[in-house]
């Protein structure tokens, strides 16, 4: 059963009220090594995007993930919505037109994503960024799909693998972003924007699971 239209404004419906659940924590987290302003700043973006979504006539998902795009682009601030925002352009370019997903085209999204913010963020794996939660999310989508396994089963697999990889930031120094600055001090705190990524792969694993049970 493949990802609809009407799944994808699910997800992003309830991912405003999951990341407004979560401001406070990952602001918290932020607070540790960043600007403190992490959930504060995901919390406004997706509000905006909310919003947006009442009055959306489109009918394709990848009108869709730029409408999130361009949205977060104007909403959020720092290093986010740059980021966040060419994550969901870029998936939304590799899902112009279709009203379905299937295996390959989450796959296909979650590599646009990833790629999308490698080149805005100039980051690789092992940093401390959301990447670490992004990489090792497309490696098990990937592995998943090729095993011919169904959606529920993918999207869950490439959220308990973010889930880990937010967890392997704790110990890494981070290199890039505001959490650079500290240096070794940085190590021992886990990565605010890795555990942002897994909340939102999370959601969309658990809404779409939820509409399958249904069905």
């Amino acid at each position: 059963m493949p990802i609809t239209t009407e799944d994808t404004l699910n997800w992003l419906r309830q991912l405003a009220l999951v990341l407004h659940e979560q401001r406070t924590y990952l602001t918290e987290l932020d607070s540790a090594i960043g600007d403190a302003d992490h959930g504060i700043n995901m919390d406004r973006g997706f509000k905006a995007v909310s919003e947006k979504l009442q009055t959306q006539t489109e009918t394709d998902i990848g009108s869709l993930l730029k409408l999130v795009g361009t949205t977060l682009v104007s909403t959020v601030g720092g290093a986010s919505g740059p980021l966040y925002g060419t994550a969901f352009l870029r998936a939304g370019l590799a899902t112009a037109g279709k009203r379905e997903l299937y295996a390959a085209d989450y796959v296909a999204l979650l590599e646009a994503a990833l790629e999308g913010i490698k080149a805005r963020g100039k980051a690789q794996p092992g940093e401390k960024t959301m990447l670490d939660a992004l990489t090792p999310a497309l490696a098990a989508a990937r592995e998943a799909a090729e095993a011919n396994l169904d959606l529920v089963e993918i999207t869950r697999r490439a959220s308990d693998a973010a889930e880990a990889g937010v967890q392997a930031t704790i110990p890494l120094i981070a290199t890039k972003g505001r959490a650079s600055y500290l240096g070794e001090r940085s190590a021992g705190h886990q990565d605010p924007g890795a555990t942002s990524s897994w909340l939102i792969l999370k959601t969309l694993a658990d809404t779409y699971a939820a509409r399958s049970s249904q069905t």
